[in-house]
């Protein structure tokens, strides 16, 4: 059984469940997005809620990336790791006074703006500083993004964005706005795509939807097709950066880009997911009459993506080579949900193995709970171990 390559002994040291951090293959990964963003000038914004670890964040500032919030503290904690204001876009359909105060006291980039309400409200606030507000409407495409109905983001019963019908009602209002500032437009259509197909259909709808303004007179300068691009969830071990040179050049072969107009993404998940693995140790083996179960001290408190999304994660036992027998993995916390695998071809388990459960970078640490009273998960770095 292919595995990935881990430091067993020190592994070995540190107490579990904790997430490792692969710092060379992220670095890898964030030269590939540069290399192939700049091929285009693109500009990349990475989407903090994937993973908001501070050094993961301060590592990916210091390559020179953007970031993508969706709420107050992402927008303090991208400030905190050293993102640029001018480089910090703000999305979330629920933004709060004090959220929005947030960025227009720092002057970030851009609002991406989700209703006509929020509209005349970041312009109530920003009326109060004395300050006009730079916002991209987010529209929702009508593009379906072909993966999971609970990250589909793009469809007009999707609580996000502005929908397609309504745009005009929204652009109306917005011309009697004095405190914001129309300076693009946002769509984001749901997350771990794998079909470029689902992006070339985005593409095709932003042209039209580029020429119905220019039709009322109203020039973009910026377009903002946020992230989603997928990864490689079953081959973390031969496929460790997404095809970010087939996704960028998808928006560059179709996209109508008009002169002095700047086009941007907002990636998450195909920068950090593959650097991350949650390492955990085998507290039981258990015989049922018709399962083998490798209970671990890791549970949906420190990786809640298969109990939420019936998410794959590959799972290897790093401290075995013996044969492989097949196990129902799963963890300690009080609820039959608790499951990171069914059936799973482990090599053969014993009480104190190292389980790695691969490609969990992102939506692993952040969305950690105390839930039964655990602990949080600490982290480590491959390169201070």
């Amino acid at each position: 059984m292919l595995k990935g390559t881990f430091p067993i002994d020190k592994l070995k040291a540190l107490p579990t469940p904790f997430y490792y951090y692969d710092v060379k293959l992220l670095q890898d990964t964030l030269d590939m997005v540069k290399t192939e963003a700049g091929k285009y000038n693109y500009h990349v914004h990475y989407a903090v809620k994937a993973n908001a670890n501070p050094r993961i964040l301060s590592i990916i500032a210091e390559n020179g990336l953007g970031a993508d919030c969706v709420s107050g503290g992402e927008v303090q904690a991208a400030l905190d790791a050293g993102f640029p204001s001018g480089k910090i876009v703000f999305a979330g359909v629920g933004k709060a006074d004090w959220e929005i105060n947030l960025g227009l006291d720092n002057d970030i980039f851009c609002f991406n703006v989700e209703s006509a309400v929020e509209l005349d409200i970041l312009n109530e606030l920003a009326a109060a500083k004395n300050k006009v507000a730079a916002v991209a409407l987010r529209i929702n495409p009508e593009v379906d993004a072909h993966t999971h109905a609970k990250i589909t983001t793009g469809m007009k019963e999707n609580k996000f964005g502005i929908n397609l019908s309504q745009l005009g009602e929204v652009l109306d209002n917005l011309s009697k706005l004095k405190n914001v500032k129309l300076i693009g437009i946002h769509c984001h259509i749901g997350s771990q795509i794998t079909d470029m197909s689902s992006f070339r259909n985005l593409v095709i709808r932003v042209n039209e939807i580029q020429e119905e303004l220019e039709a009322r007179g109203i020039t973009i300068e910026n377009l903002n097709f946020g992230g989603g691009l997928g990864i490689d969830y079953y081959h973390p071990n031969h496929l460790p950066i997404p095809a970010f040179d087939n996704y960028f050049a998808v928006f560059n072969k179709l996209l109508k880009v008009r002169p002095g107009q700047e086009v941007h993404f907002e990636p998450g998940r195909s920068v950090v997911a593959q650097c991350g693995t949650l390492i955990s140790q085998v507290l039981y083996v258990k015989i049922g009459e018709t399962k083998k179960f490798a209970i671990l001290d890791a549970g949906f408190t420190e990786l809640i993506r298969p109990a939420m999304y019936d998410a794959y994660h590959r799972i290897e036992n790093i401290s075995s080579d013996e044969e492989v027998e097949l196990y129902d993995v799963v963890g300690p916390i009080c609820e039959s949900s608790d499951v990171f695998g069914k059936d799973v071809e482990l090599n053969k388990a014993h009480r104190g193995d190292l389980i790695a459960l691969r490609s969990a970078g992102a939506y692993g640490e952040v969305m950690a709970s105390q839930y039964n009273c655990r602990r949080l998960p600490k982290a480590y770095y491959s390169d201070m171990i």
